[in-house]
């Protein structure tokens, strides 16, 4: 009886998100940016970079940000010439030129998710999407098994050659107007695996993909941050 009167009077903890920046233990600074005048130390970060996420531009580094999978090394292995890190939880990446859905769905928007091979850590971070503390379902976004009743697909994994035809089919049984969100490096662009005899490189290569969402896996927050950018209810960058 006293942990069900301590959940009546403290009622459910959810995060302060979107309110204010949310500080919790455990949520992930952004991604790396590039910078326009690249010291030489700044430069051996391209070769250090697993998916080649950092690469020459002129006189400096840009940041394939599709690719990132959220590694770190840019950031902590030359302390003294670091690319900067972005602190926010929009990671997301605009692929197509309009993905906001239509005003409607800005509070009522139903998900598919679709395991095109995920070694289950992007799975695992959107599964945390349902805990109290992010609880996505005051914000209208809801979980659904049917993708003729969703409104945006979520792809997981980098596409194996078994999860061509099952992905296309979910795509292609989503009623208009329809989005989707590549979750994780391996979706948005291949990641690790890159394309190869058994993965296809990413959702792209399959379907249109309105929104990528690097890391490796991302975390819930920025999971969350794109779904709400995709319903009109964030900024998108």
């Amino acid at each position: 009886m006293s942990w069900f009167l301590r959940g009546l009077f403290g009622g459910i903890k959810s995060m302060s998100y979107p309110i204010k920046a949310e500080q919790v233990p455990g949520v992930s600074p952004g991604l790396p940016q590039g910078v326009p005048h690249a010291t030489q130390a700044q430069r051996a970060l391209v070769a250090l970079c697993p998916t080649s996420a950092i690469v020459p531009e002129q006189e400096g580094l840009a940041v394939r940000e599709e690719r990132c999978i959220h590694c770190m090394r840019c950031a902590d292995a030359v302390s003294a010439h670091p690319l900067p890190w972005r602190k926010d939880a929009a990671w997301a990446v605009r692929r197509g030129c309009a993905p906001v859905l239509p005003a409607p769905f800005a509070r009522s928007v139903h998900v598919r998710v679709v395991d095109a091979g995920d070694c289950g850590s992007c799975l695992s971070e959107i599964a945390h999407l349902n805990d109290p503390l992010y609880n996505m379902h005051r914000f209208g976004v809801f979980i659904t098994p049917a993708p003729r009743q969703a409104d945006v697909l979520i792809v997981v994994g980098p596409v194996t050659e078994h999860m061509k035809a099952p992905l296309r089919e979910a795509y292609d049984a989503m009623p208009e107007p329809k989005r989707v969100l590549a979750v994780g490096a391996c979706a948005a662009s291949g990641g690790i695996f890159g394309p190869s005899f058994t993965s296809a490189g990413g959702a792209q290569e399959i379907i249109p993909v309105d929104m990528a969402l690097p890391g490796c896996p991302p975390p819930p927050l920025a999971i969350l941050e794109a779904l709400l950018a995709l319903c009109g209810q964030k900024p998108l960058r």
